[in-house]
């Protein structure tokens, strides 16, 4: 089983930088696939960036390309996501969540962390 605490949210201004983290612990942190998701309110949730077990092969968003950069340090059990040129849209709650490389669904999920953008 995996554990996995965000931390990092807050309220920022438009065109400011945050970066979130995601600490896993209780399974092999290097065998999985991350990904962060976000959830606005009256929203679908929606993934907007992932990451292979080797960090070689990353996935982003249409509406983050360029602004956010998912990483990890898998020495650590670490990832993270670093959010710059922040918009209001990208106001929701951001959960981190992992899944075995050979599965489509994200089997673990956090607890969320809020992130408000103001205008």
């Amino acid at each position: 089983q995996v554990q996995l605490v965000e931390s990092g949210g807050g309220l920022v201004q438009a065109g400011g930088s945050l970066r979130l983290s995601c600490a896993a612990s209780g399974g092999t942190f290097r065998s999985y696939v991350m990904g962060w998701f976000r959830q606005a309110p009256g929203k679908e949730r929606e993934r907007v960036a992932s990451i292979s077990w080797s960090g070689g092969s990353t996935y982003y968003a249409d509406s983050v390309k360029g602004r956010f950069t998912m990483s990890r340090d898998n020495a650590k059990n670490t990832v993270y996501l670093q959010m710059t040129s922040l918009k209001p849209e990208d106001t929701a709650v951001y959960y981190c969540a992992a899944r075995g490389a050979s599965r489509t669904i994200y089997d673990y999920w956090g607890q969320g962390t809020q992130v408000t953008v103001s205008s």
